[in-house]
């Protein structure tokens, strides 16, 4: 009987839906940098949290009922879209009347070159630092809306985050002017930062497309293994979210570095 309750009571506790700080607005996020964005339009003066955790693969996550609770008492749930979260709109459903908003919308999306998904729009637009500032200005509209008496605040803060952006980008695009066009090559894991080559014109290489599809056949290494040798490619890049052992088999062979995400 006391194992019996103790299980019961353990079962509740992480049932239990969290407690939110009182008397803000409470914004929950599908991921880690949609949340990171709304903190810096939000600054005090609204609660964000992100259902997921850094480095969590965020295509097939399984919300949690704890996820739902803490969500159902949220006042605005933002999600990425492009279906990035693939379960989103289940999710959604159980959240009864809680507003959703979709930070991509108004981007130009690209297609996913190949794979299952080929010809779908790649999800992940906020890898481009002009897509960033439409994310910024769609969460800063959706919390005008559910707390306009905070209009000024998140006016102020988006544009003080939208200046910072561009601030960190144009002396990257220097830096990246002065390397010969050769040398302008983005060769990584997943095919995730298409938006972000082609803002800075690089050239791009992957090992698969999407997470969803087979990693690293080993047609695809092949492929990447020819192409950065016979384009003297030095480095191959690994996200955290994926395992970087097909980026770790191409890099010796290549006669490259690989970086990882840890």
């Amino acid at each position: 009987m006391r194992l019996l309750a103790a299980l019961s009571l353990t079962v509740a506790g992480l049932l239990a839906a969290p407690v939110w700080a009182a008397d803000k607005p409470k914004v929950v996020t599908t991921f880690t940098i949609i949340a990171d964005m709304a903190k810096n339009v939000a600054g005090d003066a609204a609660e964000v949290e992100s259902i997921t955790k850094p480095g969590a693969e965020i295509h097939n996550y399984q919300p949690t009922p704890r996820d739902i609770l803490r969500a159902r008492d949220a006042d605005l749930v933002l999600r990425n879209g492009l279906n990035l979260e693939q379960w989103f709109e289940k999710f959604l459903a159980n959240l009864g009347k809680v507003p959703s908003v979709t930070v991509s919308d108004g981007i130009d999306p690209m297609a996913i070159a190949g794979g299952a998904y080929q010809g779908k729009p790649n999800p992940h637009a906020w890898m481009s630092p002009a897509n960033g500032l439409i994310y910024v200005e769609n969460i800063r509209a959706a919390l005008s809306r559910i707390d306009p008496a905070h209009a000024d605040v998140y006016a102020a803060n988006a544009k003080a985050y939208s200046d910072q952006i561009r601030a960190t980008v144009q002396p990257i695009h220097e830096r990246l002017a002065a390397l010969p066009e050769g040398k302008r090559w983005l060769v990584t894991s997943e095919g995730a930062f298409s938006y972000l080559a082609r803002d800075f014109g690089l050239k791009e290489l992957y090992l698969w497309p999407v997470n969803a599809d087979s990693q690293g056949t080993p047609q695809q290494v092949k492929a990447v293994i020819d192409a950065m040798r016979d384009n003297r490619i030095a480095v191959i890049f690994s996200e955290s979210t994926v395992s970087a052992d097909p980026a770790k088999q191409v890099a010796p062979v290549s006669r490259a570095t690989c970086f990882a995400g840890s």
